[in-house]
């Protein structure tokens, strides 16, 4: 859920990741009460721009966020009242005291009474310290069997003026061999401005992602590049661009026998969350967060 904004104008922005929110009969009833606080704030909105190729399932709803899918994150971080501290790489977890000493690629080792760890399962897995020998045997094949697809995210910012004319927000695509996603971000939020130019996203397919995980952004970009002249010729040049890397994009297999969440130790506690517990989309997000919950309730 990440939204990137454009160098030359902070309010020109694209989401790089999830695209929109689809809302099944179940979920819509099951986490309700989200559902109706975000649609409440204006954080999401019901999606009406035209996505071609889009699969639409009996009852499903689909969503998009006015303000970039992170306001999403950022909602939820607010109500928190917690202190944020981004690009923290951690690096070490070992037990000392009955606290966790969490230790980081710079600054000074830090304690805590729980530990909640909600990165991508193969990062668990690359953690040093005592945490090694706190994760079981069982625990160790269930966290190496969750798997990932890979792609590559393009973000394109244009100057305020620029027409894209397509009769389209979003558009799936099946017959190119690197490009499968394109969307025109403030066409698919239903913001049109004089002062801000369009943003466009192209998602790769998962097989180009993966042939290409290890090379340069710089080459990856060109190649997309090259690609999408043949999907929409004649588009100007954007003033500037955002190539992410999606290593660990959506999960493709989750951590078996465990619903959302994994203990890997009691006292302290230290627990595991996040989509390799269930699934990569909103509810499934949800889902585990009320896992992670439930768990840190009873060790409470």
């Amino acid at each position: 859920m990440t939204t990137a904004s454009s160098p030359h104008n902070l309010q020109s922005t694209v989401d790089l990741g999830a695209q929109y929110i689809t809302c099944t009969p179940h979920y819509a009833k099951k986490h309700q009460s989200f559902y109706d606080e975000l649609l409440a704030r204006g954080v999401l909105k019901p999606l009406t721009s035209p996505i071609e190729g889009m699969v639409i399932k009996e009852g499903d709803c689909n969503f998009m966020a006015p303000h970039g899918v992170s306001s999403i994150i950022n909602h939820y971080l607010k109500e928190s009242g917690a202190a944020i501290y981004f690009r923290q790489c951690v690096t070490q977890i070992n037990l000392r005291n009955d606290k966790w000493e969490v230790l980081r690629e710079t600054g000074s080792p830090e304690q805590f009474d729980i530990v909640v760890l909600t990165m991508p399962a193969p990062q668990i897995l690359q953690l040093q310290g005592d945490i090694v020998n706190l994760i079981s045997e069982c625990q160790r094949q269930q966290l190496e069997s969750v798997s990932y697809s890979s792609r590559y995210a393009l973000g394109l910012f244009y100057e305020a003026g620029t027409k894209i004319d397509v009769p389209w927000a979003g558009q799936y695509i099946t017959s190119n061999p690197c490009i499968r996603f394109i969307s025109i971000d403030n066409k698919k939020r239903n913001i049109e401005s004089s002062e801000i130019g369009p943003s466009l996203v192209i998602h790769t397919t998962v097989p180009f992602g993966v042939t290409y995980l290890e090379h340069s952004t710089e080459d990856v970009q060109e190649l997309i590049f090259q690609q999408l002249e043949n999907i929409l010729p004649g588009l100007p040049q954007p003033v500037a661009t955002k190539c992410q890397k999606w290593r660990h994009s959506q999960v493709t297999n989750a951590a078996a026998n465990s619903p959302g969440q994994m203990t890997l130790h009691l006292k302290p506690f230290l627990v595991c969350g996040g989509d390799g517990f269930t699934q990569s989309n909103f509810d499934g997000c949800v889902t585990s967060a009320l896992c992670v919950l439930e768990a840190l309730k009873n060790y409470i």
